[in-house]
């Protein structure tokens, strides 16, 4: 590798540094827990704000603490038609509605869901740019596996403890 020469670095600008100092927060699924595990628990959709620095909306999420006397407040990748004062029910017995969050097993095939689990718990990373969508293609209950398939085509397996969100990202 050469260097590069004087009147090369002369012509270049700055190197560009992201603003990461005005972002709202990092946008995950609440932490996979007993009530999350067994049934639901429901939220409400407080705001939904603008990340600068991201092109999906966030959606502000309340919901109450599992056992303390407090709210518990969630940032979520916000699902398109989702609004303000919606309730979101998240969990293996919540209802398929856009932006629930629910187990993939849960989840009938040809569903269109976003914000995908790729490990059970890692609060969602696939399908999570505006636009995007992943649609459940099948389920193998032998293995617990689902396959999905991704924005960019391909199609992935994933546990069937994963979580997603029902709808695009808006």
């Amino acid at each position: 590798m050469g260097r590069v020469i004087r009147a090369q670095r002369k012509g270049a600008g700055s190197v560009f540094k992201s603003h990461t100092h005005h972002r709202k927060g990092p946008a995950k699924f609440r932490s996979l827990d007993f009530g999350e595990r067994n049934g639901y628990l429901k939220g409400v959709v407080t705001e939904i704000i603008h990340d600068p620095g991201r092109g999906a909306p966030l959606a502000r999420v309340s919901f109450r603490h599992p056992f303390r006397y407090k709210k518990q407040k969630e940032l979520f990748v916000a699902a398109e038609g989702m609004y303000t004062g919606q309730f979101l029910y998240c969990g293996k017995k919540a209802t398929l509605v856009v932006g629930n969050v629910l187990p993939l097993r849960s989840i009938p095939e040809g569903a269109v869901v976003c914000n995908v689990e790729h490990h059970v718990g890692d609060r969602g990373v696939l399908a999570r740019a505006s636009g995007d969508c992943a649609i459940v293609i099948s389920h193998n209950p032998d293995n617990d596996t689902t396959r999905v398939k991704l924005p960019s085509g391909s199609k992935k397996i994933v546990p069937s403890g994963c979580r997603a969100m029902i709808g695009q990202v808006a």
